[in-house]
């Protein structure tokens, strides 16, 4: 049935022929504005969608001239049809080296519903000096005759290191007012989102990409007082929370909080800074005292001041690892019981022992969201407030200093 589906979608768009016209501007530029030809896709549900897209590219532009075929295109879009409404919910930028820029292109394409209304892509290629632009307009045709068409925009600027220390300039003109604005910078360039933090309201970060844990604590603490973080790092310890905080949720099982004797946090070699801050989200929401944790035999152990005793903390790197994050968390109370879960096939396996030495095993199943997920839910964040994460930063960098 998919195939059928397949081919059916080629021969309703087969047909559709390419509308194009070259336009001369001012200082010689050749400017390409074209409408692309509908593309057929597979929907939710099985669903065939056709999407419509009009495409502008131009070299050694400046961004006025960006900012005006942008308008040309929403201008074409309307005189088409009404059903076309530009999307208008947040601005996202993103700063990515040239040789990495169709990776970045696939995350944000599977991002799900979660899409940006507008997104610059700044792709830093080194030794340019002038500034390419490509902007695509796209979205699903509508159907019927009061039917809407949602358009989400897309820019594409190929600019040099030479541009990032005054990138603001650049990318004012190009996002759209009134709305908050996200910045993301995966390969670093972190001189670029200093010269943007005078536009952008929120800023996305992964802590695993900073090989020093201490370094990228720091960043985000230096970034949380001029925008609002959001971590990538902190959003893959989300169902480890969930499933620690509903462990201890029923009645019976609430005092053994206070009696915690120990934490034992793994991670994936290079995801250090997500065990931390589970960590750091452990004494702040249970009034321990974090102490610097320092290194034996490659893991980072310590203690924590807790109300009742000490509580013994460890951070162990896990080498097996496929996905960035973490492996797992035991944790034991002074009364005997322990509960332990763990990174597996489909889920998370959950493990508690009773101070009877009685054991009983579970998954809690569809834990992980993948990194698809992750990205798509980092973007959604920008538009909430996550009142947890600073307090849990700031212990975390307690556990480092």
């Amino acid at each position: 049935m998919e195939g059928d589906l397949n081919v059916l979608c080629r021969e309703e768009c087969e047909g559709f022929g390419i509308h194009a016209k070259s336009l001369s501007v001012e200082g010689d530029l050749n400017v390409l504005c074209r409408e692309a030809p509908p593309a057929c896709l597979s929907g939710t549900g099985g669903r065939a969608v056709q999407m419509s897209g009009s495409v502008w590219a131009g070299q050694d532009v400046t961004p006025p001239e960006v900012e005006a075929a942008l308008r040309d295109l929403l201008k074409e879009r309307h005189a088409r049809s009404e059903a076309y409404v530009p999307a208008r919910v947040l601005n996202l930028v993103v700063i990515a080296d040239r040789e990495w820029r169709g990776e970045i292109q696939n995350r944000l394409e599977q991002v799900g519903r979660y899409h940006a209304s507008r997104t610059i892509l700044c792709s830093v290629e080194a030794g340019r000096r002038s500034i390419d632009a490509r902007a695509t307009m796209e979205g699903e045709c509508a159907s019927g005759p009061t039917d809407i068409s949602v358009l989400h925009e897309q820019v594409v600027l190929d600019i040099g290191p030479r541009h990032l220390m005054h990138l603001e300039t650049i990318v004012d003109p190009l996002v759209v007012t009134d709305l908050p604005t996200l910045v993301w910078s995966p390969h670093g360039h972190p001189e670029a989102v200093d010269a943007l933090l005078g536009i952008a309201q929120v800023v996305l970060i992964d802590s695993v990409n900073e090989p020093d844990p201490a370094a990228a604590i720091a960043r985000a603490r230096e970034l949380i007082q001029r925008a609002y973080v959001v971590d990538l790092a902190w959003l893959r310890s989300t169902p480890w929370r969930e499933r620690v905080a509903s462990t201890f949720d029923p009645d019976q099982w609430r005092e053994e909080l206070d009696r915690i004797s120990s934490v034992t946090v793994k991670h994936r070699v290079d995801s250090r800074s997500a065990g931390l801050l589970l960590l750091g989200w452990l004494a702040t929401r249970l009034g321990w005292r974090p102490a610097p944790m320092p290194g034996l035999d490659g893991a980072l152990c310590g203690v924590a001041r807790g109300r009742r005793q000490d509580v013994g903390l460890r951070l162990e790197p896990v080498e097996d690892m496929s996905a960035p994050g973490l492996a797992g968390i035991a944790i034991e109370t002074a009364s005997g019981m322990s509960i332990s879960l763990d990174r597996g096939a489909g889920g998370l396996a959950a493990r508690r022992r009773m101070p009877s030495g009685r054991d009983s095993g579970w998954t809690v199943m569809g834990a992980s969201r993948g990194e698809p997920g992750i990205l798509g839910e980092g973007i959604r964040q920008a538009l909430l407030r996550d009142k947890v994460y600073a307090p849990a930063l700031a212990a975390a960098e307690s556990f480092v200093c």
